[in-house]
C-alpha cells in the first residue's frame, strides 16, 4: 500500500533530489507517497487505453495524450504521476512544456491494490480541486470505470461504454469497456 511519510512536509524540490530507485514518488499538499512499479495487468490495461486515446486525440486534434512516467506539478508541494493524461492543444499544436499546457483535459489512473486508497481518496480530491474535467479510475478486477467530474460527490460507475468529448473535438471518444477488460485478461 502507498504509505505516506507524515514526518516531513515535502516539496517538489526535495523529492527531485532523492536518488532514482524505480519507486514512484508523489506528493500531495506536502505529503509523500511512495509506490512500487505497476503490475503487468496494470500496464496492459494502460497500454490498451493509451493506444485508443492516442488514435482519438491525434485523428480529432483533441489534445496530446501522454502516459507515465511524467510529473504533473500543481504547486511546490503537490506533484503527482498519473498513469495517463490528455493535455489541450495550444494554438492548434501540442504544448511544448508543462507550463504552456496549463491544465489537464483528462486524467486516468489504472487501479492497483497498492494505490487504490490514494487514487480514490487524495488524488481524486486533488483532481476535483484542480478542476480536471474528467478523472477516470479503471478497476480491472471489478471490470468498471469510475468517472469523476469536479463537482461530483459520487462517481459515475460504467461497465459497458465510456464516452468523452473534450472541448473542440468534432466527435466523441467511445470505448467499449468489455473489449478493454477482455483484452487485458486474454
Amino acid at each position: 500500500m502507498a504509505m505516506p511519510d507524515s514526518a516531513t512536509l515535502w516539496t517538489v524540490e526535495m523529492v527531485n533530489a532523492l536518488p532514482e530507485d524505480g519507486q514512484r514518488r508523489e506528493i500531495i499538499d506536502g505529503e509523500l507517497f511512495v509506490t512500487p512499479a505497476p503490475s503487468l495487468t496494470h500496464q496492459r490495461a494502460l497500454s490498451v487505453l493509451a493506444y485508443r486515446l492516442e488514435r482519438f486525440t491525434t485523428e480529432n486534434r483533441a489534445g496530446l495524450m501522454l502516459f507515465a512516467p511524467f510529473d504533473v506539478t500543481f504547486s511546490s508541494r503537490t506533484n503527482v504521476q498519473p498513469d495517463l493524461i490528455v493535455l489541450p492543444l495550444v494554438d492548434g499544436r501540442p504544448p511544448r512544456s508543462w507550463k504552456e499546457a496549463a491544465r489537464l483535459l483528462l486524467c486516468v489512473e489504472v487501479l492497483s491494490s497498492s494505490t487504490a486508497h490514494l487514487d480514490r481518496g487524495k488524488k481524486r480530491r486533488l483532481y476535483q480541486r484542480e478542476q480536471v474535467p474528467e478523472y477516470w479510475i479503471v478497476d480491472v478486477d471489478a471490470r468498471v470505470l469510475e468517472r469523476w467530474r469536479p463537482q461530483d460527490a459520487r462517481p459515475e460507475i460504467l461497465d459497458d461504454v465510456v464516452t468523452w468529448q473534450p472541448e473542440g473535438a468534432g466527435e466523441e471518444f467511445r470505448l467499449d469497456l468489455r473489449e478493454l477488460f477482455d483484452a487485458v485478461s486474454s
